[in-house]
């Protein structure tokens, strides 16, 4: 077959239309296209009233050679890739070794473990959380009665911090071996929609997500894996080689029970606080990395479509428009947007008692009435917490204590009217636009919360982004602060052979590690340290 690429119709194209283009761009007659299926499709918005479906197919020709020798400098025509996963490792017959340890539940992990079991290496996942449907009910005593449980929440538990977000699946790391592929399919498995097969910006939604993570917990355990709820990492094993490295022997948990392993693939999350500071005590290579932070901002959900689609705006291939935006400000600064949900909700992010954090969500139809998106501020390590590799952490700490305090110390967020905040006044009360986050906001000065530079760098974004995007500084938009875990604040670096540096046998991954940024890419990340053991356990 041929992958032919950029092919566009418009938005509102017959079926038919499609086997005809594909000839008309090909150059071949109908009766030499055998076979034809959408392998992705986009949309092309640059015209808002006149948007057009972006496709990418695959085709089945009756002399694919042909068309491939004439169209040989036309670079939107080539031979289908092959896309099939290929184990890398498989466990000898009645294999009975130490059993790889996967720390962390989360995307990555699941995906590690997933890998593992498949290739016949009966992993056991820990997780410091609750299986998901416990977790649920977890994080929404917090979003409905302000009762945080430090250990089951939106960042802890099965399903990690990706279960309560937008479920998005898209990401930008280089992917030859067709890795992200192997992860739809997966998911596709345990029952996502198909469409996330074809759609150039996939998504999946909370619920969804949940059923999902429930099914492929089931194949693992029926491939011999094993989950322990519950329990936390307290201590390494290590053993001191004879060139003075280190090498992993095992696990102390917070049970007061041991694993000997040789192999931990440590998938922690980007909010494992207690755990980086036990790995830095232990003497494990870390070192602090950029991240961000900043708010959430909230505009009603026709403002967007109608700005991003004009006439456009609700058609049903279409669904709810998305954005994405980014200003290079005078103080040196870079504002963006991050993790933008469209018809979704912002929800409460803490994992510890005190903070407030905020992060964004949407069910698989986008369905709710706000767009909701990040708005943050790049910092870096230098320049804004050069105190050492754990600087980072305090810092998050620091503004998600004052947002505890600017939301009136009940888990109720610190929130500001964008008319109000590009003035220098507080808010009191609230516009045309209502705040989505639970449990609740109290309208304040978001200065209170937020470090100097990212208020000024607001203020200067915020004009900016409302000529690229109608309404977007509306006097009663909303902000709700603070954004702080928009990815990890330390790397815990590894090599080549995706060991730490400094301890054999431990597998530092996913975004946690300071490796990935999302579902899709902290998948990723846990199918290639899964080889990695793979490969290290059979040598």
């Amino acid at each position: 077959m041929l992958r032919l690429t950029g092919l566009k119709l418009p938005l509102d194209h017959p079926a038919e239309a499609m086997p005809a283009a594909i000839c008309e761009r090909l150059g071949i007659e109908a009766a030499e296209l055998i076979h034809h299926v959408i392998a992705r499709r986009g949309n092309d918005a640059r015209r808002k009233n006149a948007i057009q479906l972006v496709y990418t197919v695959d085709v089945e020709l009756t002399d694919e050679q042909a068309v491939l020798e004439r169209l040989a400098s036309d670079h939107d025509v080539r031979p289908r890739p092959d896309t099939d996963y290929r184990f890398v490792a498989q466990a000898p017959q009645q294999w009975s070794g130490k059993r790889p340890v996967v720390v962390g539940a989360g995307p990555c992990g699941l995906f590690a473990g997933l890998i593992l079991a498949q290739m016949g290496f009966r992993p056991i996942i820990l997780d410091r959380g609750k299986v998901v449907r416990e977790r649920t009910k977890d994080t929404w005593g917090l979003w409905r009665r302000g009762k945080l449980d430090p250990d089951s929440n939106v960042q802890f538990g099965e399903g990690g911090a990706g279960t309560f977000s937008d479920g998005k699946l898209y990401c930008r790391v280089k992917d030859p071996r067709f890795l992200g592929r192997k992860v739809l399919e997966e998911f596709v498995a345990a029952g996502a929609p198909d469409d996330i097969l074809t759609e150039a910006h996939p998504h999946i939604g909370t619920f969804r997500l949940v059923t999902m993570v429930e099914s492929l917990r089931r194949q693992i355990e029926a491939l011999g894996g094993e989950y322990r709820w519950q329990h936390k990492v307290e201590e390494l094993e290590l053993e001191r080689q004879g060139d003075g490295a280190q090498r992993l022997r095992g696990l102390h948990l917070s049970d007061g029970s041991f694993i000997e392993t040789d192999h931990v693939v440590l998938a922690v999350g980007h909010s494992a606080r207690p755990t980086f500071e036990m790995l830095h005590k232990r003497g494990v290579h870390i070192e602090a990395k950029p991240f961000s932070i900043g708010v959430r901002i909230e505009h009603p959900q026709g403002w967007i479509d109608r700005a991003r689609f004009g006439k456009c705006a609700g058609h049903p291939v279409l669904g709810a428009a998305a954005y994405s935006l980014a200003h290079h400000c005078e103080n040196g600064r870079t504002v963006y947007s991050f993790c933008m949900c469209p018809g979704g909700r912002v929800v409460a992010a803490t994992s510890e008692e005190g903070r407030v954090v905020t992060n964004g969500m949407s069910q698989y139809s986008r369905a709710e009435f706000n767009a909701n998106s990040g708005l943050v501020v790049g910092i870096e390590p230098h320049r804004d917490y050069p105190d050492g590799p754990l600087a980072g952490i305090d810092l998050q700490r620091r503004w998600e204590s004052e947002a505890f305090l600017a939301g009136g110390s009940s888990y109720q967020a610190p929130a500001q009217k964008v008319g109000d905040f590009l003035a220098g006044r507080a808010s009191t009360e609230l516009g045309e636009v209502v705040p989505s986050y639970k449990p609740g906001v109290t309208m304040t000065d978001l200065s209170r919360c937020l470090p100097p530079f990212v208020i000024e760098a607001f203020r200067e974004a915020l004009p900016m982004f409302g000529r690229q995007i109608a309404n977007y500084d509306h006097p009663d938009a909303v902000m709700t602060g603070v954004e702080t875990r928009t990815s990890s604040p330390i790397r815990i670096t590894r090599g080549k052979d995706f060991q730490s540096l400094n301890v054999a046998g431990l597998y530092p991954a996913g975004e946690g590690a300071g490796y990935a940024g999302g579902i899709l890419s902290a998948a990723i990340d846990g199918i290639k340290v899964a080889e990695a053991v793979g490969l290290a356990i059979t040598r």
